[in-house]
């Protein structure tokens, strides 16, 4: 007689065993088949939909990381740069940094005893934050103010044009690459000659801004670090000039920083269209309209008496009436033009003609021409 697994406790505990081997393969098939439907699913949402390449995302984003042009620009970059002002809104900027590199070569080579070409590398908007952010250290920053329109501007110098500098005022030899050691900070005489570059520079500054809006830059500090070198928020738009100085194979760059809110108080100067450097009113034009007004023809009224009376009064004069002037036989007759009475003086007769014979001065008016640039000078001066 066969052994009956109900009786027997091995055959059962085989039974079981068999059982929980079969749950568990059965379990890990359906869990192979959920993953393998997913990885499908997966599969052709991705087959659908499909991947850019590097040309269509540099042609959404407006530039790619290998090459920025600053002249093209269009996408994101576009919308992110729109809240920049273009220099290009402001034509008499580039006559006015035309003026300042013509007056510093001048100026440097006075300065250097060397022959000295300065030119204008570009002049392009950027915000303070990004501009900060990308300044290569070691560099030299110099933070100055303009007196008259009550802030601040940034000069940077490069390492290059720092060593450039002491290297020829010291007297270095003419082809020899100016070497410097790397984290070693600027002593006091290198300090003390940059600022005496720095003076120069400011000054001719000076003298390009006059001829639109006289300006004082006194230089405020010197920073070797960036972050030490906030004059405005990081968001704001600036100007951003760079110079690039040559003195045969030996020079470097400096950058000039403005922010927009510095040369606001000149932002209607900066917009006008001008021929040439010819700044200011016309001289000429000035003197033809002073002869033509000078030669105009006025007509001048004698008032011997005014009276105020009522209009029923008025309605009620007839022929024959008489109305008593309240006058001395020695009144005065006012001589007005217009509203404007000019003098007084007394009436009388020269032949068979009433005249009347000046008295007083002439009342000249009180504002004339200078005050009234005076005045335009001080609400300028009030609204910036």
């Amino acid at each position: 007689m066969a052994d009956d697994p109900r009786t027997d406790p091995q055959a059962a505990a085989v039974t079981v065993a068999d059982a929980v081997n079969a749950v568990d393969q059965e379990t890990a098939a359906q869990w192979a088949a959920l993953v393998e439907s997913s990885s499908h699913a997966s599969s052709g949402k991705g087959g659908a939909e499909r991947l850019l390449n590097q040309e269509e995302i540099d042609s959404l984003l407006g530039f790619s990381a290998a090459e920025v042009s600053a002249s093209d620009k269009s996408g994101v970059r576009a919308i992110i740069d729109s809240a920049l002002v273009s220099y290009e809104r402001l034509p008499m900027l580039e006559i006015v940094f035309d003026r300042l590199i013509r007056l510093m070569t001048s100026s440097l080579r006075n300065f250097t005893s060397d022959n000295v070409e300065v030119s204008l590398d570009r002049i392009t908007s950027v915000r303070f934050g990004d501009y900060i952010n990308s300044i290569p250290l070691p560099s030299l920053l110099a933070v100055f103010k303009a007196e008259e329109w009550d802030n601040y501007g940034l000069l940077t110098l490069d390492s290059n044009l720092i060593y450039s500098i002491i290297d020829v005022l010291l007297g270095g030899r003419r082809g020899s690459s100016s070497a410097y050691v790397e984290g070693r900070p600027y002593t006091t005489i290198e300090t003390h000659m940059i600022r005496q570059l720095i003076d120069v520079v400011l000054v001719d500054a000076e003298q390009a801004f006059k001829p639109l809006s006289p300006v004082k830059f006194n230089l405020d500090r010197l920073e070797t670090n960036p972050r030490f070198a906030a004059i405005s928020r990081p968001a704001n738009a600036a100007f951003l000039v760079r110079l690039r100085i040559d003195m045969e194979d030996r020079g470097g760059t400096i950058e000039m920083l403005l922010p927009y809110a510095t040369i606001e108080p000149i932002r209607d100067v900066l917009m006008q269209m001008f021929v040439g450097e010819k700044f200011g009113r016309d001289a000429i034009w000035e003197g033809h309209l002073a002869t033509e007004i000078a030669q105009a023809e006025v007509f001048v009224d004698a008032v011997l008496y005014e009276s105020r009376i009522p209009l029923r009064k008025l309605l009620s004069l007839d022929v024959g009436d008489t109305l008593p002037l309240e006058l001395k036989p020695d009144a005065m007759v006012e001589v007005r033009c217009g509203d404007v009475t000019l003098t007084e003086g007394r009436i009388g007769r020269v032949g068979d003609r009433v005249a009347v014979r000046v008295a007083r001065p002439l009342r000249k008016p009180k504002t004339t021409f200078a005050m009234f640039e005076m005045s335009g000078e001080k609400s300028a001066m009030e609204i910036s």
